[in-house]
């Protein structure tokens, strides 16, 4: 632990400055620029509405507030899984010459995908504001939501990025499971009210993904409060996968360079 808190104070301006950089590059040939990082998810929550009232005949209140929080959390979640399988490889000019603890590379994409997903959530606040939401305290259960969101994320990503490095075809097992988990996810429908128990508490409590979208929408657009008991043990689980993944890191990555 002392290391690590070490390391992330020692490299966390490197960090900052990659963030910056990346950002800067996606955009550098588009002339939109960074209107796309609004664009994006707007146009994903139109089809997604679109598939949610008209082919299905369903809709959710506050739809367009419940499409942007669900698809915000997911994009995070999942682009950041996928991108940390191909991390150590897509470095490796970096990686083979200057030392730098590898989970770092996994910091500047959560930086660059946390930035594009408060864009979105900026886009939730305006459609709360248009369907003048009731905002109540229970809000600030955000604060614990999204702390667990990136502990799951990181800590799963690490794992993957540690055996990415070793495993050719990982990456396509990680998208295809993550396509599975997209439609048991409950992105543009309730898994409460459109899935019948006992599979909705299954997907909802056993799905971290799942779960803190649920309860996102819960405390910002219906004014209800969070199970505490699940979100105290999926912040656990974020923690003990976090630990797990920054142990199995420091003690193979002098490996990678070998094998990429």
């Amino acid at each position: 632990m002392k290391r690590f808190i070490e390391d992330v104070k020692k490299y966390r301006e490197y960090a900052v400055y990659s963030a910056k950089s990346g950002l800067k590059s996606e955009v550098a040939n588009s002339h939109l620029s960074w209107l796309w990082w609004i664009l994006d998810p707007l146009l994903f929550m139109m089809v997604y509405s679109f598939i949610s009232v008209v082919v299905f005949g369903k809709s959710e209140k506050y739809l367009v507030a419940f499409i942007f929080i669900g698809l915000s959390s997911w994009t995070f979640f999942s682009t950041t899984i996928k991108q940390s399988v191909r991390l150590v490889t897509r470095n490796s000019s970096i990686v083979s010459k200057i030392y730098i603890p590898k989970y770092m590379l996994i910091f500047i994409q959560m930086m660059i995908n946390a930035f594009k997903m408060s864009i979105s959530y900026l886009l939730v606040i305006g459609t709360m504001i248009f369907y003048q939401v009731p905002v109540t305290f229970k809000i600030f259960y955000v604060i614990p939501l999204f702390l667990t969101l990136f502990f799951v994320t990181f800590g799963i990503s690490s794992i993957c990025m540690h055996f990415g490095v070793f495993i050719e075809d990982l990456y396509n097992v990680v998208n295809v499971f993550l396509r599975l988990v997209f439609y048991l996810s409950g992105i543009f429908y309730s898994i409460s009210k459109r899935v019948s128990p006992p599979y909705s508490t299954i997907l909802l409590k056993f799905n971290p993904i799942a779960y803190i979208m649920q309860s996102l929408r819960e405390c910002m657009i219906y004014s209800t409060t969070p199970d505490g008991k699940w979100l105290l043990i999926w912040l656990f689980v974020g923690m003990i996968l976090s630990a797990a993944g920054v142990y199995t890191i420091y003690k193979y990555e002098n490996s990678y360079v070998k094998v990429i």
